[in-house]
């Protein structure tokens, strides 16, 4: 079973050191961690100055350009999954006149802003929720912060940058409403909930989750009906105020995505369908796993087992006539119940939700793993899992580590009888960098998924860390290990898949060397490849660039068209009387005006 004092009162720190100290160090270091974050961020994307991630970049793009006053386009998104939190946030990088390079450098730099965070908000959960000291639980924050699950996205203008450190400050957030009702903190929570809904799709897990709460806890009267609609208000004003701005959008962004809909409701209505669902959400709740060195398996198995504990007696919940009670150990060990609770069922739910969306994609070829919609959840297992290690006793410890090597051999075999199954069946499923690109790099799997790789991968970090536990001294340096192999991670990552995509995607010249100018009017011809068609767009901030088949357009200035010499499809603008400015005919482009 869980001690209580393993989510009881914070552990006292050693007393060689005045506390006054302690307590101005500490902020220091979050301060100077966070900054050191967001340069290394910046840093790493150094090699990214146009959007790699097609076409939900393109989407973010088109939309933050419309609501800073500038051009719309198109955007891949559909009616009732559309969201323009995101586009909000990175809207002030389009305002004024800038180069695109320039606006796509400072969404980055917002991106690594908000990132960045997950450092200290990582340091605050960890030691609300379990009894560690301040050293350990900054390590254990440095180690989350610098996870590529957290880093990796804050490279491009993918909304997954500022996921991470939401779902720490909403989690946050449930944990000190829990202990300390009242409405102000419920309306924080409730906002954050409705940020979600405004970012994402997948923030109607998260609003689900949500309502589940709020409607448990005003049931065991831990809150009263103000509360609930302090909770409650928030989230139903951001749901508005989605739907305002896509108002005021108008059609300056044009959808082309296709609604969920008959596809989805056919890929799961079925025996072999749930199967396939099934094997997916385990699969995504496998590479959570592995990509925390098993710590998140190591907390879930904590997590049971103080889920299935009687739950601590508490005073009367604000809902009764007296004011609450001062919090005690026991409100600290029933709000961790509650938060650990929400947060495996949101990871569930997450995971599910994604996995039933996929496929109802019929266009493409199922995904071996898609791990992009529970990255943000990395960050919180890997801390809980740190703390249900530091704070067990060793016959625990290794409980736990026992089902977190479990988890990963299992889940490794069921990844592998489903690979060798699609083979037998003369099909493959897809297998791409953005669908888990720190598990290729940790599995060396470029080209091939490797479960067992990535098996031994997290149990080599489950062992390694209670071998560590054994002698205190160890913690700090096995912990500060962890933090080597990321950055490790992200130098490889960055090598392996990142500048060869750039090196494929970016087009060269820029059009602005090719004479383009503001006031053109400019089309993209069908016959461009299509990432480098969206990037030739992109370098036209002026207008919204539409797309022609083989005439152009009567009113375009400038086209932009296939370049093949002595290939049948090479166009020719003289023709239609336009004088090519240049382009580059390795990567099978030109840009042509008109006379």
């Amino acid at each position: 079973m869980v001690a209580v004092t393993e989510v009881g009162p914070r552990v006292a720190d050693p007393a060689g050191q005045p506390a006054r100290r302690r307590r101005r160090l500490v902020p220091a270091l979050l301060v100077v961690g966070w900054l050191l974050g967001v340069g290394w961020r910046m840093w790493l994307s150094r090699h990214v100055p146009l959007p790699i991630a097609h076409t939900d970049e393109d989407s973010y793009l088109h939309t933050a350009r419309a609501l800073a006053g500038g051009p719309g386009g198109f955007s891949s998104e559909n009616g009732p999954l559309r969201r323009v939190g995101y586009p909000l946030l990175i809207s002030p990088a389009f305002l004024g006149e800038r180069d695109f390079a320039d606006s796509y450098r400072l969404v980055q730099l917002i991106n690594a802003a908000v990132n960045a965070t997950v450092l200290p908000l990582s340091y605050l959960l960890l030691r609300r929720l379990v009894p560690v000291r301040r050293a350990v639980a900054l390590a254990a924050a440095t180690v989350a912060a610098t996870l590529p699950a957290t880093v990796f996205y804050a490279g491009v203008a993918m909304i997954d940058a500022v996921l991470a450190p939401l779902v720490l400050a909403w989690l946050l957030a449930v944990h000190h409403w829990v202990r300390r009702p009242g409405p102000l903190v419920a309306a924080g929570a409730g906002t954050l909930v409705g940020t979600f809904h405004l970012l994402h799709s997948r923030g109607l897990v998260i609003v689900g989750v949500h309502a589940g709460l709020v409607l448990l806890l005003f049931l065991r009267r831990r809150i009263g009906p103000a509360q609930v609609l302090a909770a409650v208000l928030p989230v139903l004003a951001l749901a508005l105020l989605n739907e305002v701005v896509i108002r005021l959008l108008g059609d300056r962004v044009y959808l082309l995505g296709d609604p969920p809909g008959g596809g989805t409701v056919r890929a799961v209505a079925s025996g072999p369908g749930l199967l396939r669902v099934g094997a997916a959400v385990a699969t995504q709740l496998w590479y959570l796993v592995v990509i925390t060195f098993g710590l998140a398996g190591v907390a879930w198995a904590g997590v049971v087992r103080l889920l299935l504990r009687p739950a601590p007696t508490t005073g009367p919940g604000p809902a009764a006539a007296s004011p609450p009670p001062a919090a005690g150990p026991a409100d600290g060990v029933g709000a961790t119940r509650w938060t650990v609770g929400v947060a495996l069922v949101t990871s569930v739910g997450v995971a599910a939700g994604a996995s039933v969306i996929l496929a109802g994609i019929t266009g493409k070829p199922l995904d071996a793993i898609y791990g992009r919609y529970v990255q943000m959840l990395a960050p919180f297992w890997l801390l809980l899992g740190v703390g249900m290690l530091v704070a067990a006793t060793p016959r625990q410890r290794w409980r736990r580590v026992a089902v977190a090597v479990g988890l990963l051999l299992a889940g490794a075999t069921l990844i592998a009888a489903r690979l060798a199954w699609v083979a037998s069946r003369g099909h493959e499923l897809r297998y791409g960098g953005f669908g888990a690109p720190d598990l290729m790099a940790l599995t060396g799997g470029w080209r091939e998924f490797r479960p067992f790789t990535g098996a031994a991968v997290g149990i080599a970090g489950c062992l390694l860390l209670v071998a560590a536990l054994r002698l205190p001294r160890w913690r700090l340096p096995v912990l500060a290990a962890l933090v080597a192999v990321n950055l490790g991670t992200m130098q490889v990552i960055t090598a392996r898949l990142v500048r060869p995509v750039v090196a494929a995607t970016a087009p060269t010249p820029r059009v602005a060397d090719l004479g383009v100018r503001p006031g053109d009017r400019v089309w993209a011809s069908l016959g461009v490849q299509w990432v480098l068609r969206f990037n030739l767009s992109h370098q036209v901030t002026w207008a919204d660039v539409r797309w022609f088949g083989d005439d152009p357009p009567a009113d375009a200035d400038v086209v932009f068209v296939r370049w093949a010499p002595g290939e049948p499809d090479d166009w020719d603008g003289t023709r239609y009387g336009f004088v090519r400015l240049g382009g580059n005919p390795e990567q099978r482009w030109a840009a042509w005006r008109r006379t």
